[in-house]
């Protein structure tokens, strides 16, 4: 994929809030992008594509559950050509939340971040 064809036609989705980042979604042709930027240095973050065919997947497997992890994810999707890391997934989840359709369950205090998906 070249940076042009990238950013060109992005329309903002929404955002979602991490432990230590907060997530910004836009969406291309076929992909999302989500950008983070460290909540204590906001000239410091990060860029993720991912496919939109990654998350209708991982919606259409979880829809209706709470307390989903990546790690959920990837374990149930990893053998699919749509999640190949548990930072793929997490990536896939926070996509999700920018588009309503989950939220970060807030009532675990573990290392690991709990969705629940709508």
């Amino acid at each position: 994929m070249n940076i042009e064809s990238l950013a060109r036609g992005l329309t903002y989705r929404g955002e979602a809030e991490g432990k230590r980042q907060s997530y910004y979604i836009f969406e291309g042709h076929g992909f999302y992008l989500n950008m983070s930027f460290k909540k204590d240095d906001p000239n410091a973050g990060n860029f993720h594509v991912v496919d939109s065919e990654a998350v209708e997947y991982v919606l259409g497997k979880f829809d209706g559950t709470s307390g989903v992890t990546a790690r959920d994810v990837f374990d149930r999707a990893h053998t699919t050509r749509h999640v190949s890391s548990n930072l793929a997934a997490l990536n896939i989840l926070y996509v999700l939340v920018g588009l309503g359709r989950a939220k970060v369950d807030k009532r675990h205090k573990e290392k690991s971040l709990y969705f629940n998906v709508k």
